[in-house]
């Protein structure tokens, strides 16, 4: 076959195939979900329920927290808070002993799995709430969840996570990336299950957390690992978007890492749960298309950038200009000042650019060890194992 032939199978099919993960699948999923949606039997249910909140050094945040559990519209002598001091040398463990509801555990430094492992081991409630100790909660967002747990085909219901503003466009489109990750969520949440959770902020069954247990120690997204090893026992993991978190939006760059890090998470986990991989998997359709599809996608744009160049003229350069001008954009997107006209293109490119360059970063999980991952540039989520 001539190599302009071949090109063209190769620059099509790359085409094509990423055409699918960006916005083919996205939009089958809407209209799956929207021809075929599974309903949540909601009920008003205010069971007891044990707050489970791992820590490292979390002076800044835990007394606000607190105080953010403590409005919430639930009763609470129905609230068992349980903070996992792991390995703190600041004021964590002196903050949580002035909260005379807080149950302090304290342990050697072990990472978050480690704290999850103790939490979850000493609850007292059979719901768990599962919540990082930056966010604020919102007042309802509590009952919201139970309502959904009152179903009892569900497993895992997660809240919503809302992003304060940023002045970083591209930090902004990133946060924009991740309100369309809602949105898949919600689809697949309303089909039958979404393949984890909010970890800032979900609901589980502590039946279902214990047979997850012992998390392995270098494992990076707990926050799939545990639901799912709920849907693996046949129940739904739902998101309810009236439940609602508020974190803080973070520059680019952290974005970058954080995204490195779960899509990392994603080879490790193929790893301790290869059913993902098989008809196991009751949405094994929707796992490779969305998953694996965006595992892919900086490797189809390679196929695509190598393939343009031996297109038949003048394709080749029609297909090589403007793959030239995108990235061209991305690469200037800070140097054009806001307000200009090009700025939410260049904004939009460049957070394209960077998430691709999480995805191929995040191979790093077949050289270094797990915990190394964690690392950022500006020392955000320093509970985690270093």
């Amino acid at each position: 076959m001539p190599a302009a032939a071949v090109a063209i199978v190769l620059f099509v099919g790359a085409s094509l195939l990423l055409a699918y993960v960006l916005v083919g699948y996205p939009v089958l999923l809407r209209l799956m979900a929207a021809r075929r949606p599974k309903s949540v039997c909601k009920q008003h249910f205010q069971p007891a329920v044990s707050f489970i909140i791992p820590a490292h050094n979390g002076e800044k945040y835990l007394a606000s927290k607190i105080q953010s559990i403590h409005t919430l519209d639930y009763p609470s002598h129905l609230i068992e808070i349980i903070l996992i001091a792991d390995g703190c040398t600041d004021a964590t463990e002196a903050i949580a002993s002035a909260f005379a509801d807080v149950r302090l555990l304290s342990i050697p430094r072990g990472g978050k799995c480690a704290g999850l492992n103790a939490g979850i081991a000493a609850a007292r409630h059979e719901i768990l709430i599962l919540t990082d100790i930056r966010q604020r909660l919102n007042p309802d967002s509590l009952q919201h969840l139970m309502n959904c747990l009152a179903d009892p085909t569900v497993g895992v219901v997660s809240a919503d996570l809302h992003l304060t503003d940023t002045a970083d466009s591209a930090a902004a489109q990133m946060a924009n990336y991740r309100r369309l990750e809602t949105a898949l969520r919600d689809s697949l949440s309303a089909l039958d299950s979404m393949f984890g959770a909010t970890g800032a902020y979900y609901a589980m069954r502590r039946s279902l957390a214990l047979r997850a247990l012992p998390l392995p120690h270098d494992l990076l997204l707990d926050d799939m690992y545990l639901p799912l090893t709920a849907f693996f026992s046949g129940y739904r993991l739902i998101i309810e978007p009236r439940a609602i978190a508020i974190d803080i939006a973070v520059p680019l760059e952290v974005e970058i890492g954080r995204k490195s890090r779960t899509l990392a998470g994603n080879y490790q986990l193929l790893r301790y749960m290869p059913q993902l991989l098989s008809f196991r998997n009751r949405m094994l359709g929707h796992f490779l298309s969305y998953k694996v599809g965006r595992l892919l996608m900086p490797y189809l744009l390679l196929v695509i950038a190598v393939s343009s160049v031996f297109l038949p003229y003048p394709l080749n350069v029609i297909a090589v200009a403007g793959q030239a001008a995108g990235y061209g954009l991305a690469l200037f997107d800070p140097w054009i000042p806001r307000g200009f006209p090009l700025k939410k293109l260049s904004a939009a490119a460049r957070a394209f650019v960077a998430m691709m360059i999480a995805t191929v970063r995040a191979l790093a999980i077949f050289f270094v060890p797990a915990g190394e991952l964690w690392k950022t540039p500006t020392g955000i989520d320093k509970r985690r194992p270093a």
